[in-house]
């Protein structure tokens, strides 16, 4: 059974073939037709998108009719999920159509406000179907088995409902779910204004390389030129891109607490002792996973130094700066990939998994599901996402380096992930979770270094390639986990702080009383 509550997340990380370099700021009408995606795929136009949202928001009282029936008969309980389910597939669709024009350009805020408007409406929706899991939690799981058993239809929802049960002491009652559902529309402004003003609104700053030539760091500009050989270029290009961002960083500091905050909301609300067991235990994943695994990263850190001392002495460097990590390992060798030739290397890469699988991946090359280049406002990084009657569309900022060859591979990895699962299995239970999704990816930039490794035949670019399969180790496993890390501190940190501020402002025996909740706590 999937999600009640309609917040859709989209999963979530140049040179061109017509001679046109590509720094984050060539307008979109220069790009051909081919790199770019084909929304009529999703609606053949905005009037059918409009259409179909209008046909939603009519649907959404018929929800309420459901209310004091669901514990009554096994056909009141399907009749409940096959229109929840109705509805919830329509609007993710609505939203990836908003929000695909929106990532294209972010300065867009006419797709901005058709997201807002779809943001309403899941508020709304949500606020109406508040009853449906206090309403089931009312009565025996040995009530609703009896439903699963007496009705096959409802089988498809059984993971689901059993999600339900374990989480039970976190489902609150019908006027506190609706209170959490309309305070939706609240606790995402903080990731909103972040998105918008780094994407769009936060000005670029200009350099001049030593070639002459001059570039605009954007996001996609920076990724590009800080991989640059020129440890000169690479300081100039460092220093100035994050010195713009300094100058904003009351502001970024600013969204970043407000997103912790609405975590730490979120977390309390629902009775999590805290904000790290809120995210992990709706997908049954214990907070000790977590903890084993920043032990373990830790633990292993020194072979994670002597990867730093390697790339140092191979660089000639005497002291490595972060602005040398993603420069050049192999004096002399640039891996540089246009487009069509990361295509075709892909395509060879993944033969060992079979022709039904490559033959899908020229689907996605061909039938423009995948926007390739960086552009004037255009969303930075990349992702997969899409919906369970669309293609998974990707999002990429192809730069020309095999960093990009390999992005695309582990981007088309979430994609026929996707694919695959959306075609073999019902809606309720095609979707999969965050902890399970990089193992698809990962194994696809696997099989892409495996094909590199096996083809190529100087020695000079099988070392470069060696040391690029290690930046990428090093980015997955020990800078994910360090993100991770100081994520928890974060939130660790904004807890204190909110026991201080109470603990002033009370009397002493009710400061013992915190004092013993936060030891609990803790």
């Amino acid at each position: 059974m999937r999600t009640n509550n309609m917040m859709f997340v989209l999963s979530f990380l140049l040179v061109l073939t017509f001679n046109l370099e590509i720094v984050g700021q060539t307008d979109r009408t220069e790009i051909d037709e081919k790199y770019k995606w084909n929304l009529t795929d999703v609606y053949k136009t905005e009037d059918a998108w409009m259409e179909a949202k209008e046909k939603v928001i009519k649907q959404l009282p018929e929800m309420e009719k459901f209310k004091g029936q669901l514990t009554q008969s096994a056909s009141s309980l399907l009749d409940c999920f096959e229109l929840s389910t109705k509805i919830n597939r329509e609007a993710s669709k609505l939203f990836l159509y908003a929000n695909m024009p929106s990532d294209i350009d972010t300065r867009n805020m006419k797709y901005s406000g058709m997201k807002k408007e779809l943001q309403q409406l899941f508020t709304d929706y949500s606020s109406k179907v508040a009853f449906i899991s206090p309403e089931i939690l009312s009565t025996d799981w040995s009530v609703i088995e009896g439903f699963i058993k007496e009705e096959p239809k409802l089988k498809i929802y059984e993971k689901g409902l059993k999600d339900l049960f374990r989480q039970e002491k976190h489902t609150l009652s019908e006027p506190e779910e609706r209170i959490l559902a309309l305070s939706n529309m609240a606790t995402g402004t903080a990731s909103s204004v972040y998105s918008t003003f780094q994407n769009a609104e936060m000005p670029n700053p200009e350099v001049t390389l030593s070639t002459g030539e001059k570039v605009v760091l954007s996001s996609a500009g920076y990724s590009k030129h800080r991989a640059t050989s020129n440890r000169e270029d690479r300081e100039l290009v460092f220093k100035e891109f994050w010195t713009n961002y300094k100058k904003f960083q009351a502001t970024f500091g600013e969204t970043l607490s407000g997103q912790v905050k609405a975590g730490l909301y979120k977390a309390t609300a629902r009775n999590y002792k805290s904000s790290l067991e809120a995210a992990l235990a709706p997908k049954n994943i214990p907070t000790e996973v977590y903890h084993s695994l920043v032990k373990n990263v830790n633990k292993n850190l020194p072979a994670f130094h002597r990867y730093l001392s390697i790339k140092k002495r191979m660089m000639g460097l005497d002291t490595l700066k972060y602005l040398d990590i993603y420069a050049p390992s192999v004096k002399g060798v640039e891996l540089k990939y246009n487009y069509e030739e990361g295509q075709k290397i892909i395509l060879e890469a993944f033969k060992p998994l079979g022709k039904s699988y490559t033959s899908i991946v020229e689907k996605a090359f061909n039938e423009r599901w995948i926007d390739v280049y960086p552009t004037k406002g255009k969303r930075s990084g990349a992702y997969s996402g899409g919906n369970y009657d669309t293609a998974p569309y990707i999002l990429l900022n192809y730069n020309g380096l095999y960093e990009d060859v390999s992005t695309t591979a582990h981007e088309l990895g979430h994609s026929m992930h996707s694919y695959l699962s959306n075609k073999n299995q019902p809606y309720p239970t095609a979707n999969y979770t965050i902890f399970v999704a990089e193992v698809a990816a990962t194994f696809n930039e696997v099989l892409l270094f495996d094909y590199m490794m096996k083809t190529i035949t100087d020695d000079s670019v099988k070392l470069s390639l060696l040391m690029e399969r290690l930046d990428g180790f090093k980015g997955t496993l020990f800078r994910q986990t360090q993100f991770a890390e100081f994520e928890l501190k974060m939130h660790e940190a904004a807890i204190y702080l909110i026991f201080i501020i109470i603990f002033m402002c009370i009397n002493t025996a009710h400061r013992l009383q915190l004092l013993i909740l936060l030891q609990k706590r803790c």
